[in-house]
């Protein structure tokens, strides 16, 4: 059998306390739960999960971009007094 170590760390208490109430509801103490952790990030031979920077979509970056037209030329967009008279303009056109 392998030696062990022990593993201290920090972590925020309400997320230690949410993740330790999902293992106990899967029936694993914390400990093995993080051993699991680390023997996938071996196995895998990185973080065993994608890690990126959120990137919107592509039709919210295309409503970013006309966001961003609309702020700069709002010359060339309908506006209106309420949302009651948007709606029924948009009514008007279904």
């Amino acid at each position: 059998m392998a030696t062990t170590k022990t593993l201290n760390l920090r972590v925020d208490a309400d997320l230690k306390a949410q993740a330790e109430q999902i293992f106990s509801e899967l029936g694993l103490p914390t400990s093995t739960a993080i051993t699991m952790f680390l023997k996938s990030v071996v196995r895998y031979d990185g973080i065993p999960f994608d890690l990126r920077a959120h990137v919107p979509n592509e039709e919210t970056q295309e409503a970013l971009r006309e966001y961003e037209d609309m702020k700069a030329h709002p010359e060339q967009y309908k506006r209106y007094a309420s949302f009651k008279e948007a709606v029924c303009d948009v009514l008007a056109d279904a």
